[in-house]
């Protein structure tokens, strides 16, 4: 973050707090404006401290396509796609965003998760393979817009055309001067957009977006709303315990693209229907311990992984034993009474 754009968040009411060794704004004293705004307006989240990763070479798409569960040789430039980085053994890295250009693909990590993939993939680089990794994090910047009226927020900003794209579809906008790469969706199920500029424009990019009718929102805000919509996020969700199948990512895995890392796991699960737990969101009433253990009677059926405070309680995410899923089941963390809840983010359902 630069410090000027860290200037006009502190002066906007900002408190700051550390997001992978970075300081972010936790809140903007604003909380409950800012969660109605992504229902009934738009509201802008600083994803400035996320990662992003520059990939160029001839050899770009083909070897992404090798790398992780998604279709990266049927990509056009300015369209792009959701996909994990998985383990030889399908277990899950990191969830991303990619946009192919017509001479690179960005990618879009979870906090503090460039370096580590760098490192992943430097190590599947052979000498003749044309591709060629770049941590751009620090000299860009990425704003994401969430709600409603982010459309017309945009098409007031001179972006309409975006509006009318598919998923993870995007362009590039000259905006009052900065030039900005605007993507559909909002890395939440909410819908929205996400733009990126260079680092510079920062300041100026984001007083723009505020003055256009932005609510800011800050860390805890977008945690929340993660956490409600069942948006899993690494050293969570996804550990070397889960796979993206188990964490309900099926729309970032194509099953007809052949190999690539991880895929046989992947496959002969899809195949045997060996997905043995599943990802789900979970209502309770009082506060209990992330990792609390979850029951029916005397039998564990899941953990908690994430939770957070919500206007009617809490709301959990917590992986549960497949066979004993039924929706709206009634189960225990402890002497708390909770409720399995399907949530918008993920899906179960064999394709």
């Amino acid at each position: 973050m630069t410090q000027q754009l860290q200037d006009l968040q502190l002066a906007a009411g900002a408190t700051f707090m550390k997001v992978a060794g970075v300081e972010v704004p936790a809140n903007f004293g604003n909380q409950a404006a800012a969660l109605e705004a992504t229902q009934t307006g738009v509201a802008v989240y600083d994803r400035s401290h996320w990662g992003r990763i520059q990939v160029t070479g001839d050899d770009r798409l083909r070897f992404l396509h090798n790398q992780t569960t998604n279709n990266f040789q049927s990509l056009q430039p300015e369209q792009g796609c959701d996909t994990v980085f998985v383990t030889s053994t399908g277990r899950t890295i990191d969830l991303i965003s990619a946009y192919a250009l017509n001479d690179s693909v960005l990618l879009l990590t979870s906090p503090g998760y460039t370096q580590k993939l760098i490192k992943w993939m430097d190590q599947y680089i052979f000498f003749a393979d044309k591709v060629e990794l770049k941590d751009i994090t620090t000299t860009t910047s990425a704003f994401s817009l969430i709600g409603s009226e982010s459309n017309a927020l945009l098409t007031n900003l001179g972006a309409a055309e975006i509006t009318t794209q598919h998923r993870n579809d995007h362009h590039i906008f000259n905006i009052n001067g900065i030039e900005v790469q605007i993507a559909v969706g909002s890395g939440l199920a909410t819908s929205g957009y996400t733009l990126i500029a260079d680092a510079s424009h920062a300041a100026n990019l984001w007083t723009m977006l505020i003055e256009a009718g932005a609510i800011p929102l800050g860390e805890e805000a977008w945690e929340r709303l993660r956490i409600e919509q069942g948006r899993p996020m690494p050293d969570r969700e996804l550990t070397d315990d889960f796979n993206p199948l188990e964490a309900g990512l099926w729309y970032t895995i194509s099953l007809s693209k052949g190999c690539y890392i991880g895929q046989e796991t992947i496959a002969r699960l899809h195949t045997y229907r060996g997905v043995k737990q599943q990802l789900w969101g979970v209502r309770f009433g009082q506060s209990v311990d992330r990792g609390s253990a979850i029951t029916v009677g005397d039998e564990k059926i899941g953990k908690l992984t994430s939770d957070t405070q919500t206007d009617d309680g809490y709301f959990g995410l917590a992986y549960i034993r497949t066979k004993a899923i039924v929706p709206n089941l009634k189960v225990q963390l402890g002497n708390v009474e909770g409720e399995l809840v399907a949530v918008p983010f993920l899906s179960h359902e064999y394709l």
